[in-house]
């Protein structure tokens, strides 16, 4: 990952390859927001912003030479917008505009970054967004190399190699309070975040040839190991099959590669609580029986992204120390319509022994997430938090960039709280008793599916059966796990790590809010 540093040198001076400034917008047209710029350059540069097509607006990034009054080669003019009425601008606006800065600077071995940085909140967007920026996954590509393996020798392996440049190597962030021990404390722990969204990304990202459950659980071990205080335990197939995790086992059959329970437990030494985190893991997911349209279907390798976040969670919250315990746990399996697979009108019975009729096999994040589900509360937490890409639904009522909560109102709240202060969008959403009749099943207990409308809230009725009045949120990331379009400020394309800044910051929450024991 980029390496960053805290710096005080004078933005002139610096020899970097890139300096990045902000601007904003005004009404009188443009402003370059540095306090340590010469004047004489700051008017220059806001008298030359029209020809050079700079507005301010939010996720613009403009560069241009940086000129003989600089010591950078470029200059980096990045947006953030109109600025609040008290004259500053909110973190997640910087974070936004650093990170957008960042993924041009593509390529680069050094960077300084001289946004607003007069405070610790400030000094944290402004590294986590750089950091969080600056993101690729280019291990598929062939780096120069033609397809006999020979380096430099082919027209696509040259094309590979421009479109697959690395993250900028390093990076200052420009700040007066450099040497503060508050600031760099809350560089580090950016830093830890930044990395923790970035193994989630990574994970998404992988080829489902190559992730598949079992080795999804090798990621795991591989992840913790040499983490303290922090313990793997797996459960293969037939584990699983003998354990009664009938709904893993369920949605599992239909592959060749089974499916695995992973518990990823973070165990301080005087934790403060216990905290239990749910991810659904769905490696890849046809659909099974009840198939998915061939269109689009390759973005399903993201249907584990809950999971992700939630071992790349977990991982962090032992590296930032937190006096709480903490456990992951992992629902993996891959959605296939083999011969073996489970069919609508099955009836399986979940950890526990709830029994659910199988209406459409589609709808298997819920049924694997009940074994998990289960499992933690029969675990003892205080308060347990599912993730998944679970609902099309979601997507149809807040769109691909704002994920939904809901479950017990406190503990829906707390999530929305932690979402807000580290910049991810969450909205809350409620669960109806009166639609419980949607789920309602004619031979079991529940049916795993019901009708089209209020399809997010029908999936988080199914999954608060199996919590029962137990503290819990549900949190579906359906589209913001997965970005198929353009990047867009500090979000690459492809997977966005989406839910870990949000699980962090509840954990964050819990341990300073909750006395030690």
């Amino acid at each position: 990952m980029t390496d960053v540093t805290l710096s005080s040198k004078n933005p002139t001076a610096v020899k970097a390859e890139a300096l990045v400034v902000a601007t904003a917008q005004t009404s009188d047209g443009v402003a370059v927001v540095s306090d340590q710029l010469p004047t004489d350059l700051l008017t220059e540069l806001e008298s030359l912003a029209p020809q050079l097509g700079v507005t301010g607006a939010r996720d613009e990034v403009r560069k241009i030479p940086a000129g003989p009054k600089l010591a950078a080669d470029v200059l980096i003019l990045t947006g953030l917008g109109e600025r609040a009425e008290n004259g500053t601008f909110a973190t997640e606006t910087l974070r936004r505009a650093a990170g957008a800065a960042t993924r041009e600077l593509a390529g680069l071995k050094s960077a300084a970054i001289a946004l607003p940085a007069s405070d610790d909140d400030e000094i944290t967007a402004v590294t986590e967004g750089a950091l969080l920026g600056a993101y690729a996954f280019n291990r598929y590509r062939t780096s120069g190399k033609d397809a006999a393996g020979k380096d430099g020798a082919s027209k696509d392996g040259a094309k590979a190699a421009k479109n697959g440049k690395d993250p900028v190597a390093t990076i200052e962030i420009l700040t007066p309070l450099h040497k503060n021990p508050k600031a760099k404390v809350a560089a580090e722990r950016a830093a830890i975040v930044a990395a923790a969204v970035h193994a989630a990304r990574d994970l998404v990202n992988t080829a489902p040839n190559e992730l598949y459950p079992a080795t999804f659980a090798d990621a795991a071990k591989a992840a913790a190991k040499d983490v303290r205080h922090v313990k793997v335990t797996v459960l293969d197939d037939k584990q699983l099959a003998s354990g009664g995790y009938g709904g893993l086992t369920a949605v599992g059959q239909g592959s060749s590669r089974g499916p695995r329970l992973v518990k990823v437990a973070y165990t301080p030494a005087k934790p403060n609580g216990k905290v239990a985190l749910v991810g659904k893991g769905i490696t890849f997911d046809t659909g099974g029986i009840s198939i998915k349209p061939a269109a689009g279907m390759e973005a399903m390798k993201s249907d584990m992204a809950g999971a992700a976040a939630v071992l790349s969670t977990v991982v962090a919250a032992a590296k930032l120390n937190l006096p709480l315990a903490v456990t992951g746990y992992l629902c993996l399996a891959e959605n296939m319509p083999g011969g073996n697979a489970q069919r609508p009108a099955d009836v399986i019975t979940i950890y526990g022994g709830k029994t659910v009729e199988v209406l459409n096999t589609d709808a298997e994040g819920r049924i694997v997430m009940a074994d998990g589900l289960v499992s933690a509360v029969e675990d003892g937490h205080d308060v347990v938090l599912d993730i998944a890409t679970l609902t099309g639904a979601q997507m149809v009522a807040l769109g691909n960039r704002t994920s939904a909560v809901m479950g017990t109102d406190e503990v829906r709240d707390e999530v929305k709280a932690a979402a807000d202060a580290t910049g991810e969008l969450f909205w809350p959403m409620p669960l109806p008793e009166e639609l419980m009749s949607n789920i309602k099943s004619k031979v079991a207990d529940v049916a795993n599916s019901g009708p089209r409308w209020g399809g997010m809230l029908n999936a988080g009725l199914f999954l608060r059966t199996f919590v029962g009045d137990h503290p819990w949120a549900h949190l579906d990331i359906a589209g913001p796990a997965f970005n198929d379009g353009g990047a867009h400020g500090y979000t690459p394309g492809g997977g966005t790590g989406v839910g870990v800044r949000t699980l962090l910051g509840f954990l964050e929450g819990r341990a300073t809010a909750t006395p030690a024991k």
